[in-house]
C-alpha cells in the first residue's frame, strides 16, 4: 500500500510537471508568437532579385541589385542541386516537422561534452530560410524559440519543394551571390542544369561561411569541404561510387582561379542609355524596388546605332580637341620601383577602357624613353617593347602643371612624357589592307556633349551618348545638362508665327533693333552684321536671321512664344524676355530632340523613352510605351503589298500644314542654308544649326521621315569655343555620319504633304509670287494652307522703328568664308568670327 502511495504522489507530480510545462512551454510560445509573421505573409514572401535590362534582340545589356539573385523555381532547380543542399545542411529534410529535436539534441550534446568549445548548428533548412528571411543572425535562445516557431508555421503553409525552393533561392554563398542560381554564374559562369558534381558539392559547401572556404584565398579548405559534401550525398544515395569517386579527384576549378570566364564579362560595360533607364526607373518606381524587384525592361536602344553614335560624337569632340593642339595628359603614373610589375599596376588603375574610336583606344604605360622615341607597355598586349614615335607628337603642346601651356609643340616624346606616365594610345592602320603602322597618343577631350536619335512616330530612342566616355564621366549631357539651344530654338517662334496667319512668304523686316532693358540698351545682330530688310520667313530661318526671329516675336508676343516651348515640352516654364526668342534660356538635348520628333511627324505629341516595356518577376507588364491601336495587326492574313493600319491616339500639339510648312523651310537650312556645308543625305532632311553667346555651345538638330537626331558641344563649364566654331561645322558631321547608317537600316523617305493644301512657286528672296512654270535656284515651292488666300508684298517690322539709312545686303551676296583643316586632315569652309552684337542675345547662328 505504501509503495502505491509513493508511486501515486510521482505520478502526480510527473503529470503535474507534464501539465505546467507544457503551459510554460505554452505561454513561452504564445509570448514569442506574438508579432511574428502569419502563414498568409510567409506564403507571399518574395526574395530580392535582379532587375535586368534587354536589348530589342533579348541580350542583356545591364543588370542592377542591391543582392545578386536569379530567381529559380523548384521545378527549374535540379536534383542534384537539391540532394548536394540537403546532404549538407538538413540530411531529415523530408521527414522533420520544420525542426529536429534529434539533431539539436546531439548538438547539445557536443556542447557540454567540449564545455562550450565545439559549438555547431542544429537548424534545419526550414529554420535557415527563417533566420535568413525574417529574423537577425545572433546566437540566442529567444532568436532560436522564433525560429521553430515560424518553422511550424512556415511547414503547415508551404510543402517541402515550396520550402526549398525559398532557401535555395535566398542563401548567401559569397561573392555579393544570392541563391544557387546567382552562384552558379558567379562561381561558374554556367546554369544550374549544366553544373558537374563537384561543382554542386563546393556550392552547397558556402552557406556554413562563404569567406572561409574561398576558392583561391581558402582553395585547400574548399576542396576538402566539397569533398564532404560529395561524401554526404554517397551516403544518402544521392551519387554513385563511381561518380563519387570521380568528382572528388578533380580539381576545383572556377572564376575566381582564371579557369572560366566571369559571366560579368560577357556583358557590355555599363553605359549612358542602361544607366538613364535606371535612373528614370529609379524615379518610377522607387530605388528600392527596382533594385529589388527582379523587373525585366526591354529598352528601345539599337545595339548598333548606339555604337554609331558614339564614335561619331568621339570623333567629332576628338576633331576639335586636337585642333587646339595641347596635350593635358591623364594625370596618372605608376613609380618607377613599381614598373616591374606594370601591368598589375596598371590594371588596378582607374582610366576609361571603354572608347573605341574606329579602333579601341588601350592604356598604356611608358617604360623608357629613347632618343626620340618611347618604348611602352600596353595593357591587354603580350610584350613591353611597344613604340610610341615621335612624329606622332608633334602636333601637341605640352600643358603644365601649373595649368601654362609651352610655346612650341614638342619635337621628341621625351618633351611631352616621362617615365611611368599612363597614356591612351590608339592603333592607326592602313586604310587599304588593315596592316599596322604605329601607335598614337590619345587623350579624352575637354570638350564635351551629347547625341540622341529618336523614332519620329513613337518616342523610342534608338541611340543616346551623353559624353566622350561613360567609364570617364557618369553625367549624361543628353539628359542632365542644362544648355542654351541658341538658334535651334527658332523653330519655335516661327512655329508660333505660322499657326497665327503667317506663310513661309510673308516679309518681314530684317533691320536694326533697339531695345531697352533694366541691364541697358540691347542691340541684337545678325550673325553677317548685316541687315536685309524685307525677307521671307524662309529666309529669316534658312539663313538663322536674328533680327527678323525678334521682330517675329515681338509682333506675336513672348506669351505665345513661351506658350509654344512649354506646350512641346522644351522648357517647363519658359521667362517671356524677348532674348529668349534667340534660344537664350537653357534645356536639355533630350528634350529638343523630342520636340523636333513632333514638327518631323506631323504635329503629334510623342513622349520620349529608352523603355518599350518592362515585366515584373512573375512576367506580368507593368509598363508598356506604344499604346497606339493596331485592329488589323491580329488579321492572320493580309494582302500582297498592304500594311496594316496603326491608329494614334495622341494629342496634337500643331496644325498639320504648320508642321510640314516648318519641315519645308527646315529643308531648305539643310539644302541652302547653315547647315548645307556638312549635312549631305541621299533623302530629305530638315533641321537647324544653333551656336550661342561666343560659340560656348554649338547645335545641330536634325530629322528625315522617320528618325530625328541631334547633337550638342560646349564645355562643362561654358567657355568660348573658338574662331570657326558652330552648330553646322561642328554637329553637321556628327549628325551626318549618324544619319548614314540610321538610313541604310531604317530607310527614309519624302515627308507626308497634308491634303488641305496646295503649292504656290515663290521667290526665295523677295517672297513674289512667280508662274506656275518658273525655273531658277530662286524658286521653291512653298504650301499654303487650303481656303486661305496668301497675301504677298506685306511687310511685318514686329512694331519696331524702322531707318531708312542702312546699309543693306544684296540679292545674291553671299557671306565671306574661310578654309580650315580638321586634326584628321580634311579640309572644311567655315564662317568668320562673329562680333560681340551677334552674339550677346543667345542665339547665332
Amino acid at each position: 500500500m505504501f509503495g502505491l502511495r509513493i508511486f501515486g504522489a510521482i505520478f502526480s507530480t510527473m503529470t503535474l510537471a507534464a501539465i505546467f510545462g507544457s503551459l510554460v512551454l505554452g505561454a513561452v510560445f504564445v509570448i514569442y508568437g506574438n508579432g511574428l509573421p502569419g502563414h498568409d505573409e510567409l506564403a507571399s514572401y518574395q526574395p530580392k532579385t535582379i532587375s535586368r535590362i534587354y536589348s530589342g534582340e533579348g541580350h542583356i545589356m545591364d543588370e542592377f541589385a542591391t543582392e545578386r539573385r536569379l530567381f529559380a523555381a523548384a521545378d527549374e532547380i535540379p536534383d542534384l542541386v537539391k540532394a548536394a543542399f540537403i546532404s549538407a545542411e538538413d540530411k531529415n529534410f523530408y521527414s522533420h516537422a520544420g525542426y529536429d529535436p534529434a539533431g539539436m539534441a546531439a548538438a547539445l550534446r557536443d556542447a557540454i561534452v567540449s564545455r562550450g568549445e565545439n559549438l555547431r548548428g542544429a537548424s534545419t533548412i526550414t529554420q535557415q530560410v527563417m533566420k535568413n528571411f525574417l529574423l537577425d543572425g545572433s546566437r540566442s535562445a529567444e532568436r532560436k524559440i522564433k525560429e521553430i516557431i515560424l518553422a511550424t508555421r512556415i511547414e503547415g503553409t508551404l510543402d517541402k519543394d515550396g520550402i526549398l525552393e525559398l532557401y535555395l533561392n535566398e542563401i548567401f554563398l559569397g561573392q555579393n551571390s544570392f541563391g544557387v542560381a546567382a552562384a552558379a554564374q558567379t562561381y561558374f559562369n554556367k546554369s544550374l542544369k549544366d553544373l558537374l558534381p563537384e561543382e554542386v558539392a563546393y556550392l552547397a559547401a558556402l552557406p556554413k561561411a562563404p569567406s572561409q572556404y574561398h576558392p583561391v584565398r581558402q582553395r585547400e579548405r574548399a576542396v576538402l569541404r566539397r569533398n564532404f559534401v560529395l561524401r554526404e550525398m554517397n551516403e544518402n544515395g544521392f551519387l554513385s561510387d563511381v561518380a563519387y569517386d570521380l568528382a572528388r579527384k578533380q580539381p576545383l576549378r572556377t572564376v575566381q582561379n582564371g579557369d572560366f570566364l566571369s559571366f560579368r564579362s560577357g556583358l557590355p560595360p555599363r553605359d549612358y542609355p542602361t544607366d538613364e533607364i535606371r535612373r528614370q526607373l529609379t524615379r518610377d518606381f522607387g530605388e528600392a524596388e527596382f533594385f529589388t524587384g527582379g523587373y525585366s525592361v526591354r529598352a528601345t536602344i539599337d545595339p548598333t546605332l548606339q555604337e554609331v553614335a558614339a564614335q561619331s560624337l568621339r570623333l567629332g569632340l576628338e576633331d576639335y580637341d586636337r585642333a587646339q593642339g595641347v596635350y593635358r595628359g591623364a594625370g596618372l603614373s605608376i613609380a618607377a620601383d613599381l614598373l616591374g610589375t606594370w601591368r598589375d599596376v596598371l590594371h588596378g588603375l582607374t582610366i576609361p577602357r571603354d572608347i573605341t574610336i574606329n579602333q579601341k583606344w588601350r592604356p598604356a604605360v611608358v617604360l623608357e624613353l629613347l632618343k626620340n622615341d618611347a618604348r611602352l607597355g600596353i595593357e591587354g598586349l603580350e610584350g613591353d617593347a611597344h613604340i610610341l614615335s615621335a612624329k606622332d607628337v608633334t602636333w601637341a603642346k605640352k600643358q603644365k602643371s601649373s595649368g601654362s601651356i609651352s610655346r612650341n609643340t614638342v619635337k621628341q616624346v621625351k618633351d611631352l612624357l616621362s617615365v611611368g606616365d599612363v597614356i591612351l594610345v590608339a592603333p592607326i592602320l592602313d586604310e587599304t589592307d588593315g596592316t599596322f603602322i604605329n601607335w598614337s597618343l590619345r587623350q579624352v577631350p575637354k570638350i564635351q556633349g551629347g547625341f540622341v536619335a529618336m523614332d519620329v512616330h513613337t518616342g523610342r530612342v534608338i541611340a543616346m551618348q551623353g559624353g566622350f566616355s561613360y567609364q570617364h564621366s557618369v553625367f549624361n549631357r543628353a539628359t542632365q545638362a542644362n544648355r542654351q539651344p541658341g538658334s535651334s530654338f527658332k523653330p519655335f517662334v516661327y512655329a508660333a508665327a505660322l499657326d497665327s496667319g503667317y506663310s513661309p512668304a510673308t516679309l518681314v523686316i530684317d533691320a536694326p533693333i533697339e531695345v531697352d532693358t533694366p541691364q541697358g540698351l540691347w542691340r541684337p545682330k545678325n550673325y553677317s552684321d548685316k541687315f536685309y530688310g524685307a525677307s521671307p520667313v524662309r529666309l529669316g530661318i534658312e539663313q538663322s536671321r536674328n533680327l527678323m526671329t525678334v521682330r517675329l516675336a515681338q509682333e506675336l508676343g513672348m506669351e505665345t512664344i513661351a506658350t509654344y516651348a512649354e506646350k512641346f515640352g522644351v522648357y517647363d516654364n519658359m521667362k517671356p524676355y524677348l532674348s529668349a526668342s534667340l534660344g537664350s534660356e537653357e534645356t536639355t538635348l533630350y528634350k529638343m530632340v523630342s520636340a523636333y520628333a513632333m514638327f518631323a511627324n506631323g504635329g503629334e505629341r510623342v513622349q520620349p523613352t529608352l523603355v518599350d516595356r518592362v515585366q515584373d518577376r512573375s512576367g506580368k507588364t507593368v509598363f508598356l510605351h506604344d499604346e497606339r491601336s493596331c485592329d488589323e495587326c491580329k488579321l492572320t492574313g493580309l494582302m500582297a503589298g498592304w500594311l496594316p493600319t496603326i491608329v494614334s491616339n495622341r494629342e496634337r500639339v500643331m496644325d498639320q500644314v504648320t508642321a510640314y510648312q516648318l519641315t519645308s523651310m527646315m529643308e531648305g537650312v539643310v539644302q541652302r542654308g547653315t547647315a548645307s556645308r556638312t549635312v549631305n543625305l541621299p533623302v530629305p532632311v530638315a533641321g537647324k544649326t544653333g551656336t550661342t553667346n561666343e560659340a560656348k555651345d554649338v547645335w545641330f538638330l536634325g530629322f528625315t521621315s522617320n528618325i530625328v537626331a541631334g547633337c550638342y558641344m560646349g564645355m562643362d563649364q561654358p567657355a568660348p569655343l573658338g574662331r570657326g566654331a558652330g552648330g553646322g561645322s561642328m554637329c553637321g558631321p556628327v549628325f551626318n555620319r549618324f544619319m548614314e547608317v540610321a538610313i541604310e537600316r531604317y530607310g527614309a523617305g519624302e515627308f507626308n504633304v497634308p491634303k488641305n493644301g496646295t503649292f504656290i512657286n515663290i521667290d526665295r528672296f523677295t517672297g513674289a509670287r512667280l508662274q506656275e512654270g518658273a525655273e531658277g535656284d530662286h524658286v521653291v515651292a512653298e504650301f499654303f494652307r487650303e481656303g486661305s488666300e496668301p497675301i504677298f508684298g506685306v511687310a511685318f517690322d514686329g512694331g519696331f522703328q524702322v531707318s531708312g539709312n542702312m546699309p543693306m545686303f544684296e540679292l545674291g551676296e553671299t557671306e565671306a568664308m574661310q578654309q580650315v583643316i580638321t586634326s584628321s586632315g580634311r579640309t572644311i569652309k567655315v564662317a568668320p568670327q562673329a562680333s560681340f552684337g551677334s552674339i550677346s542675345s543667345g542665339g547665332l547662328y
